[in-house]
């Protein structure tokens, strides 16, 4: 006997996520479920969007979150490590936590929503045949290609539709949501603290979010793992503030004589923070 099918929409928060629930609610679309998989590190701001969207709406926003925090995971789960001789090798102790994530360990992206939204979808998938609403833009085809969005159950309405990134969030702007400004200094607004963001990304979190890059900061100082391969969180601070200065003096920000100079400002860093 086939189960009723039930109509879930993941929501990320972001702009086309949100366009694309605003759209099938416009539309007159069943939806049974609006999921929010919240992993504590969104923009103060995006909790300030979500709650607007839910009153707007008037619908429930379900919000999932694994039961173990992001610092828990990071710094004190105990880890079993392959090659764990290589490890206390490279640096010393077996320390205890994931690190930050990096390209190939992206353990935050599984812990913190893979893992919750299992969970749910898991007592739901007993009574229905759950299809889900995916907020995937019709400029991001590319992404149709990875595995985790071939799922015969999952639905792209924003390619149907033929709307675009830019197309979601101007639609998102036209009905009054403006996240406070996040998306005037980011392409994409997932967790601030991600080692994963480009260098102008992380450079706005430096000059306009100065609270969330001093717990940056923090937490750097506490992790076994190196934030980027090239930086740690305060070389970058060390990186931006020298780009003021240059831009003050109407100097350059890129080139041989300013990563010279970079250069030896960071070496003088390290000698004063080893002595």
């Amino acid at each position: 006997m086939d189960k009723p099918e039930y109509y879930l929409v993941s929501l990320s928060g972001g702009k086309d996520s949100t366009a694309m629930l605003l759209r099938m609610l416009e539309e007159g679309m069943q939806i049974d479920c609006i999921l929010f998989c919240d992993t504590g590190l969104e923009f103060p701001e995006m909790y300030m969007h979500l709650n607007q969207l839910e009153q707007d709406i008037g619908r429930e926003i379900t919000r999932v979150r694994s039961n173990h925090s992001f610092e828990y995971l990071m710094f004190d789960k105990p880890i079993s490590r392959k090659g764990k001789s290589l490890f206390t090798q490279k640096y010393g102790v077996n320390y205890t936590g994931y690190g930050w994530a990096g390209p190939g360990v992206r353990w935050c992206t599984t812990q913190l929503k893979s893992v919750p939204k299992e969970v749910f979808l898991r007592s739901l998938r007993k009574e229905y045949t759950v299809i889900e609403y995916v907020g995937l833009a019709a400029d991001e085809l590319y992404r149709l290609e990875r595995k985790n969005n071939q799922n015969p159950n999952h639905r792209h309405p924003l390619v149907g539709w033929g709307m675009t990134e830019q197309d979601c969030l101007q639609y998102c702007y036209d009905r009054g949501y403006t996240w406070g400004g996040l998306y005037e200094h980011f392409k994409r607004v997932s967790c601030w603290c991600c080692p994963l963001q480009s260098l102008n990304e992380l450079r706005q979190l430096y000059r306009f979010y100065p609270d969330l890059w001093q717990t940056l900061k923090e937490w750097d100082k506490r992790n076994w793992r190196k934030f980027r391969a090239d930086y740690s969180v305060e070389e970058l601070e060390i990186r931006f503030q020298f780009e003021e200065e240059c831009v003050r003096f109407g100097k350059p920000i890129k080139g041989r004589a300013f990563y010279a100079e970079l250069k030896n400002r960071l070496r003088a860093w390290r000698e004063i923070d080893n002595e």
